[in-house]
């Protein structure tokens, strides 16, 4: 498996890294014995980069992440954490909370959770803004210091959050949806992290699915985030659909899957930049892993330049009520 260096001064991780956040959340039920046995075989192919979140399942995923590794090999193993989402009962989300006292409380229930004594890249999941950034980092450098975190990261923030915070202590990467049909970063959030050493954790690589080449039109009655999503809706999804038609005939000239070449892009947009893959079953990491053999030429790059120029997507990535709340969103 190839590495890649998460900034200047983060660790190296797999070439493509594990979004465990579907198997406890959002996306319907899970099957506990298939998710576990997909975090076995991501383990197995060599990926070492696994992303969760202290909210996805208020719990749930952090523990589903130790019964899975109870008995692996855990060196050279990095877990990602994300933090300050506060939910409800009925799963609703009541908003975000990064002050320092309740920083130090979110992390003694993740190591608790995860079992770990160090939490390898800890982040908030967003900003606060109620609190200046310079406190939660400030915070989280203390925790550095104390053990308890080894490296700090950021989650869907802008280029002012990211120079502020990384004044404070240094940033190892940025959490934030990159795709084919996402690519809001590269007008400034990408060169800001270039400038600062900062690598790019890339999620959603695949759009929530509707890029994957699997989704449909008959599937839009499907339970989950995806009914509230304005890229899969009415007309909206018609339209992206259309794209992903363009992208299924790119992927045959290149001989493989609509999946693999949508990963591969993303892949191929810079060495400091680590897809993530939220496969919550083992064929589906098995497709995802391919992509790892897909070698997209210039020709190829540039048929896909055309087939998605920025702001192709029909729609938001989220509802507005959610990009009201995304300092990445703020213009």
């Amino acid at each position: 498996m190839e590495k890649r260096k998460l900034g200047t001064t983060g660790p190296s991780v797999s070439a493509i890294g594990l979004g465990c956040m579907g198997m406890s959340d959002f996306y319907g039920p899970a099957d506990r014995s298939e998710s576990i046995a997909t975090l076995h075989a991501a383990l197995d192919a060599g990926i070492t980069l696994l992303d969760t979140g202290d909210f996805y399942g208020m719990g749930h995923n952090e523990m589903l992440i130790r019964e899975a590794l109870a008995g692996r090999n855990r060196d050279n193993l990095q877990i990602s954490v994300k933090f300050g989402a506060l939910r409800d009962p009925n799963k609703g989300f009541l908003g975000y909370d990064s002050r320092p006292a309740a920083i130090r409380n979110f992390v003694a229930y993740s190591l608790q959770r995860l079992g770990v004594d160090t939490i390898d890249i800890y982040r908030p999941a967003r900003l606060d803004p109620d609190v200046p950034i310079e406190e939660s980092v400030g915070a989280m450098a203390d925790m550095v210091k104390a053990g308890w975190i080894k490296h700090i990261g950021l989650s869907e923030v802008g280029s002012d959050t990211i120079r502020r915070a990384h004044a404070v202590h240094p940033i190892v990467d940025l959490q934030i949806e990159y795709s084919l049909v996402a690519r809001g970063i590269e007008s400034d959030i990408l060169k800001t992290c270039r400038e600062l050493g900062i690598s790019i954790t890339a999620y959603g690589v695949l759009a929530r699915g509707l890029i994957s080449g699997h989704w449909s039109k008959e599937r839009s009655a499907v339970q989950d985030f995806r009914q509230m999503s304005p890229r899969f809706q009415g007309s909206n999804l018609d339209a992206n659909l259309a794209l992903v038609d363009s992208l299924r005939s790119i992927a045959a000239e290149v001989g493989a899957s609509p999946a693999q070449v949508a990963i591969a892009w993303v892949a191929a947009q810079g060495n400091d930049i680590v897809p993530l893959v939220g496969a919550r079953r083992r064929d589906r990491l098995s497709e995802a892993l391919g992509a790892l053999d897909v070698k997209l030429t210039d020709a190829h790059l540039a048929a896909l330049a055309k087939a998605f120029p920025p702001g192709a997507a029909a729609g938001a990535r989220y509802p507005e009520a959610q990009l009201a709340h995304m300092d990445s969103e703020k213009r």
